[in-house]
């Protein structure tokens, strides 16, 4: 039947048989988009768990700056003479936060000929040089003034007490994905572009600390590579290293042939200077990396759409690494490798995901935060490796008998959802209700169970 066979989803779930038949009290529940899935309970996903600890179940619990960490943050803090440390971390989070990104030369052209043009229709054609002058003051007034932060001595500590914590949560929701999905995964080598302070490093070592033996951090500042190795040794230049094996170096390895298991570049990207600049160290990046490429900005709308640039960037490259011959996917938070249906919507907006964390417990910092960020995982190999369950993709509503939600599914399509335990079966929504924002429901498609009867036949 056509509906079944359609490419978007209806979440329609009746009752498993272990042959993956549909009992006869199936039920379709019209909704917003065609289509019908159903619970993903082949190989009995749940076996003896309870339905609140579901394998799509990925949100952490209020994230904790290793107690190492926290201790030195707060030791260099006290120690240093700046003032006024908490009206300069509210202004550097608010202009991080604001910050788009840089114009590029030919939409600046391009602003510039209409406004031209736009000048010229109202205007004595003989003066020409006064209408450049105009063209130059308009474009002044409506662009927007990218700069470049030189993150110096003193920045680099603001910069520590305003993004450590917030920087380490999220990347560790990122690292507890690939973790919570791959069990088996150990990496034993890591590299950290744009390490700023250090959060990816201990974030790493907290994650998988048993196997990894190398933590390569890069960043241009001397004045960050500087802070970040004090912040390993406990606040002082001294000491010995809480994490072992973290080398830091201000150039990415030269060498082609050098790979690391996992490579991460957290608020990096954004602080380059054009869009040119960006692509060559994604594609050097995507060059370097052997497993997984993690790549985390700020849940902002300039923020996802330099994600999905580089995303896109790397499904569409046709060169191959000479030592891993194996093309990439998508391993979060998208279940597809088709364009984000969140920027093709009539009114676009940011795909972002929330992690509570408790901030470095300043004199004005105490209670616990939200960070809100947006991600993309690449991985080498093929989607078949992936798990394609749909994404939920903000709040999870729960209301009486029923649960919204937001859904980005594996057809490339969003779907707003209605779930009922009476339409869709005790299971899918008990697992939906204890779900999350950036929880994965474990439904799958029609196309990807074994054909029956009940599937085939036409609808009434």
């Amino acid at each position: 039947m056509a509906t079944v066979r359609g490419s978007r989803y209806l979440l329609t779930i009746g009752r498993w048989r272990r042959s993956f038949g549909i009992a006869p009290q199936f039920r379709a529940l019209a909704a917003l988009v065609p289509g019908v899935s159903h619970v993903d309970n082949k190989s009995d996903f749940l076996g003896k768990r309870p339905h609140r600890r579901h394998p799509g179940i990925l949100q952490l619990s209020c994230v904790r700056l290793p107690q190492g960490l926290a201790e030195a943050a707060q030791l260099l803090l006290l120690e240093s003479s700046m003032p006024n440390m908490e009206k300069q971390v509210q202004a550097l989070t608010n202009y991080l936060w604001s910050r788009h990104l840089p114009v590029e030369p030919e939409e600046l052209q391009r602003r510039a000929v209409l406004l031209e043009k736009k000048i010229l229709e109202n205007a004595d054609s003989c003066q020409t040089e006064k209408h450049h002058e105009e063209v130059l003051r308009a474009l002044r007034r409506t662009t927007y003034h990218w700069q470049e932060l030189s993150y110096n001595e003193g920045l680099s500590l603001v910069y520590m007490a305003a993004r450590l914590d917030g920087g380490f949560a999220a990347v560790s929701r990122a690292f507890h994905e690939i973790q919570a999905r791959l069990p088996d995964f150990q990496p034993q080598t890591l590299m950290d572009f744009g390490s700023g302070t250090g959060s990816v490093t201990w974030a790493a070592h907290s994650t998988w600390g048993q196997s990894l033996r190398e933590y390569m951090c890069v960043d241009s500042s001397a004045a960050m590579l500087e802070l970040a190795e004090k912040l390993l040794k406990g606040g002082s230049g001294s000491g010995m290293p809480c994490v072992p094996g973290v080398f830091f170096r201000q150039f990415l390895p030269v060498s082609p042939k050098v790979q690391f298991d996992v490579v991460v570049a957290a608020f990096s990207l954004s602080e380059l200077p054009s869009k040119a600049d960006r692509t060559d160290v994604v594609q050097t990046l995507w060059r370097k990396t052997g497993r997984f490429l993690v790549l985390v900005e700020n849940g902002t709308k300039a923020g996802h759409s330099l994600l999905m640039d580089a995303r896109d960037l790397v499904l569409n490259r046709k060169e191959k690494s000479p030592l891993d011959p194996r093309p990439g996917f998508v391993f979060a938070p998208c279940p597809h490798e088709l364009p984000c249906p969140q920027l093709t919507a009539s009114k676009p907006l940011a795909c972002s995901f929330s992690q509570a964390y408790h901030p470095i417990p300043f004199s004005w910092n105490k209670k616990p935060k939200e960070e809100k960020f947006s991600l993309v995982i690449l991985a080498r190999g093929s989607p078949e490796e992936a798990n394609r369950w749909p994404r939920i993709t903000q709040p999870v509503l729960k209301r009486p008998r029923h649960v919204h939600c937001h859904l980005c599914c594996p057809d490339g399509h969003m779907q707003h959802a209605v779930i009922t335990a009476r339409r869709h079966g005790r299971d899918l929504y008990r697992c939906a209700r204890v779900s999350s924002w950036g929880d994965l429901l474990p439904v799958i498609t029609p196309s990807e169970l074994s054909p029956s009867p009940a599937q085939d036949a036409p609808e009434s």
